[in-house]
């Protein structure tokens, strides 16, 4: 059921927005009550509900954005952006939840359940930004403004990062949307958000990674000189960097278990992602990812390698998920899947980046290029999918955005994943009238939704 842009929504007002934050305790939530509630859900699987047993869904039954609270914060128009601004409190202490399609699949809008799940669990409250319909407005503005709550959550739909003809959104171009998630990515610092991009937002998120490399590269070797750059130090080192990182990417080919050679270089329109060897549409358990071997693969062994290392260094809180809890099983949805290589990629290219920058960081900072500071550290790959027979469906199911601070050597982490770990074991839409409301007991017993929670939980530390 699809219950986007129906009359109760279009007629929704600010007026009709809570201006205290929480549900089941208005005025009570904050950062810390829900940081702890957070904590509390993944302590066990048994516990009880620590909040106040009161009904999510409306008095008809119905549970749908813009009809009524809890869900009444949906932003039709820039009229609605500006009343957030002018009530900067209802941001930060709120999920922010983007929408580029009006359903994640089979009419079913995701974006609910996230609302739903955060709402129950620790009484976290939702802001609805449909892209699809309202547009992106302007990522300077609305990135700053969004990234100051708990958290951000982009949500999946039907368009192909790869395909512009799927687009066909007269409010959201590909364009439009590739520079909100390219602002997201480059966004993550001491007082920002973690993001949590999921499905088709997971394959943007990796379409953008490599655009963002590409300018990079093209912006630095365009470079003339730095002011204050003794002897063009910085400048040459970044330059010699971004020549390597171009020399990979215009002969790095990206080839199918199927046989099919997808991308001969990082200028292909599938380099990033391009469609499944075959369709997920049902509950799959997530495996270790394991890297591949080079010479059966043709990777270059310096960017597996460089992939080693990061995995090695960095906790991505989803593999630690599956090593020390019991099997996770998950919801995949989708025909289209991110490339192993391009993200095998992205990490080497993001780690040479930032090493090139470490000893010439002031200098940097000073400059048109300063820009560069924001990018990831690295980017790693966390899990897969196989089919019962154990053959790799998707390499790439789940990825950890790493983000180094050059003063205090600090992680900050952002996610991606292609799988919904806000659909429960029927992969419905909470509130579409088929089922009743979960409890909060069968919440903590969803492996997905333990994984979401376990996200956000992890993020909003950093």
């Amino acid at each position: 059921m699809n219950d986007s842009l129906n009359t109760d929504e279009k007629q929704a007002s600010t007026a009709d927005w809570r201006l205290a934050p929480g549900y089941l305790h208005q005025s009570y939530a904050d950062s810390e009550s829900v940081h702890i509630l957070l904590g509390r859900f993944l302590a066990d699987r048994t516990s009880e509900n620590p909040l106040v047993e009161k009904e999510l869904f409306s008095p008809d039954g119905s549970f749908k954005w813009g009809h009524a609270k809890p869900l009444e914060k949906v932003i039709n128009s820039h009229q609605d952006f500006e009343f957030l601004l002018k009530h900067p409190n209802l941001l930060r202490k709120s999920i922010t939840i983007i929408e580029p399609w009006q359903d994640v699949g089979a009419g079913i809008r995701a974006s609910k359940n996230i609302a739903y799940i955060t709402q129950k669990v620790a009484d976290m409250d939702s802001v609805l930004l449909p892209v699809w319909s309202c547009g992106v407005l302007d990522p300077e503005i609305v990135v700053p403004a969004i990234t100051s709550g708990y958290a951000v959550v982009v949500e999946g739909g039907n368009p192909s990062a790869y395909d512009p003809s799927t687009w066909t959104s007269p409010a959201c171009s590909r364009e439009d949307m590739f520079a909100l998630v390219e602002k997201l990515l480059i966004s993550r610092s001491r007082a920002s958000a973690p993001v949590i991009f999921i499905c088709a937002a997971h394959q943007f998120a990796a379409e953008c990674h490599i655009r963002l490399i590409r300018k990079a590269v093209k912006q630095v070797l365009s470079t003339t000189s730095l002011e204050r750059d003794k002897d063009k130090r910085a400048l040459k080192s970044l330059q010699a960097v971004a020549e390597r990182i171009e020399a990979m990417g215009k002969t790095l080919k990206v080839k199918k278990h199927d046989g099919r050679l997808v991308a001969s270089n990082w200028n292909d329109d599938q380099f990033a992602v391009t469609h499944n060897e075959s369709q997920e549409f049902a509950n799959r358990i997530l495996l270790p990812y394991q890297s591949p071997d080079g010479e059966i693969s043709g990777i270059p062994w310096e960017i597996i390698h460089a992939h080693d290392v990061t995995s090695d260094t960095h906790e991505g809180v989803i593999d630690t998920t599956i090593q020390y809890e019991r099997e996770v099983s998950i919801s995949m949805f989708h025909f289209d899947e991110v490339n192993e290589e391009a993200i095998l990629f992205a990490n080497w290219a993001y780690h040479s980046i930032h090493d090139a920058i470490v000893p010439y960081r002031h200098v940097i900072a000073g400059s048109p290029l300063s820009w560069l500071i924001q990018l990831p550290d690295s980017v790693e790959i966390l899990c897969s999918t196989a089919e019962k027979t154990g053959e790799i469906v998707t390499e790439c199911a789940a990825t950890c955005i790493n983000y180094k601070d050059f003063e205090t050597k600090k992680i900050r982490r952002s996610f991606t994943c292609q799988f919904h770990p806000e659909l429960l074991d029927d992969h419905g839409e909470i509130g579409s009238g088929e089922a009743p409301s979960p409890s909060y007991s069968t919440l903590k017993k969803s492996d997905g939704v333990r994984l979401l929670v376990r996200l956000l939980y992890a993020g909003m530390q950093e």
